[in-house]
Formats: structure tokens, sequence, C-alpha cells
């Protein structure tokens, strides 16, 4: 798959329509750095995603895209994994998105172990609709919205997915783009589900969980941290406060969902020829 003539180029270089000084900012050129290191062209690359600030990265990068609805993007990424095993699927949306309007979705995919990478800008705040709590929002966090404060418990998406014995779980800060990069790489590589909830500040809509205060907190795990022992991804993915680990928290070797099918192993299914005999006698039988 590595095409030694790759460019960071020719994944693009267009107009952006985020605040300046958005998070989302770090997380596209770690994207597309992830994707030179991993080898890939833009046409061996699908991203799909759904709908808010996060979900426009898609158009800011040359490749295949689907543009879906509100916390869709998982079966959407699903369907084309499984139609046409060649290309590299990338979900990519936002906390709400994917945690909240796409939460069962969430689940399914990581029950099914399909081989796609999720990339989840977690800002912890609706950002596209002004600024509403998310599913990721502190408890005490005030909104227009929320005027009181957020009076559920916040939702831990690592901790859900490790102790789901997800494939591939993650976490990346947007301030440290060469260490976010190479999580990605990593994601990418994996055969099998791999999540990275990645950390960015909405610079509009939450004052609280801002550059400042992430990089104050994000602290790369240490190279020997052992990313397949369960019970200490466990008490990883739980931590959160003064000190945030950031890093490769679980990984599983579990094979992907596709391989379980023959029918996903010989390549896309719009490249094979069709069965007519075998259509027909699949007609018939409803007769």
């Amino acid at each position: 798959m590595s095409d030694n003539t790759l460019t960071l180029d020719q994944y693009g270089n267009f107009e952006t329509a985020w605040c300046p000084g958005c998070g989302n900012f770090g997380i596209l050129p770690a994207l597309k750095q992830a994707l030179l290191d991993s080898g890939l062209a833009p046409h061996q690359v699908l991203l799909v995603s759904g709908i808010g600030q996060a979900a426009k990265t898609p158009h800011y990068l040359n490749a295949n895209v689907f543009n879906g609805l509100h916390g869709r993007s998982l079966p959407v990424a699903t369907g084309a994994r499984l139609a046409n095993p060649t290309l590299k699927v990338i979900a990519e949306s936002g906390d709400g998105c994917m945690y909240g309007e796409g939460g069962n979705h969430f689940l399914a995919a990581i029950r099914r172990n399909i081989n796609v990478t999720v990339l989840v800008h977690n800002n912890q705040v609706y950002g596209l609709t002004k600024g509403q709590a998310s599913p990721t929002s502190d408890p005490g966090f005030t909104t227009k919205a929320q005027p009181n404060g957020v009076q559920a418990a916040a939702f831990n998406p690592l901790a859900v997915a490790v102790a789901m014995k997800a494939g591939f779980v993650a976490r990346g800060f947007s301030g440290m783009k060469e260490h976010l990069a190479d999580i990605i790489r990593r994601a990418i590589q994996h055969e099998g589900f791999a999540l990275v909830d990645i950390l960015q500040p909405c610079i509009s809509f939450n004052k609280v969980n801002t550059f400042k205060w992430y990089k104050a907190r994000c602290k790369p795990l240490p190279d020997d941290y052992d990313t397949h022992d369960w019970h200490k991804a466990m008490d990883t993915a739980e931590a959160w406060g003064d000190q945030i680990p950031i890093g490769v928290i679980f990984e599983s070797s579990e094979k992907p969902y596709e391989s379980r099918f023959p029918v996903c192993g010989n390549g896309a299914l719009s490249s094979r020829p069709v069965d007519w005999a075998a259509l027909e006698r699949i007609m018939m039988s409803y007769a």
C-alpha cells in the first residue's frame, strides 16, 4: 500500500469555516500526516462524517467523502467497508454526533469489531448548534441551555470501549499534533474497530476546557505501558482530572468482522461479475 511519491499536498489545502483558534485546526494536519505515513493515497481513503463542526473535516481533505446525517456516520462507514474492503474507511465526527445521536451505532460498531477507524473530535460541547452541553460535558458545566449546570454524569467513551474490549482504544490531544498523528496512524493500521477520542478546545462555547486547561493535564502514556493489559486499560480510561493520560490505551487481537464472511475477502463487490442464474433463482423463490 506504500507509495513513496505521496506528499501532504495531495490531500489538498482548503479554506475552512472554523473559528480562528479552533482545536480542529490541529486535528486536520495530524490526520493528513497519518495518512501519508500509512502510505495511503487519496483514492484509497473514504471519510464518512455526520453533522457538526468536526464533521466538516472531510470537506477540507482530498479523498472520497460521504457526509451523512447527524449521528449516522458509523452505519454508512460499516456498509462502505463491507461493500469495498479495499477502502480504508474513517468515520469522523464530534462528541455529540458520535456519542449522543450516534451512541447506539457506536456500541454496535464496537460489538461487531468492524474494520473502521473512528476519530471523535471531543470538545465537550455542541459547537455547531451554539453551545449546549454534550454527552462528555463535565457535571456542573453551565451553558445557555443548562444555566444551572449539567446535572448528568459525563459519558466516558474510553471506559465503555475498553469495557467492551474494543479492538483499539486511544485518546489524543489536538495541541500535540505529532503525538496525535502517530496515534491516528496506529489506529488506521489496526485490523478492526479503532477509536481515537481527540480532546480539542472549542474557543467559542467552552470557556472551561480550554487549550491551556488541556495542555496542563494531558500527559502521554509511558513507553513501557502495556496496551494489552485490560485491567490496566480500564484504570487508565477512568483517569480524568488533574492528569489525563493520552496515547494508545488498549489493543486487542480479535479478528475484524469482515474476516468472518468469505464474501468480503475478494475485493469490492462492484468489481465482481453478476451470477445471473443465482439471481434468477433467488427472485423466483419469491414467486
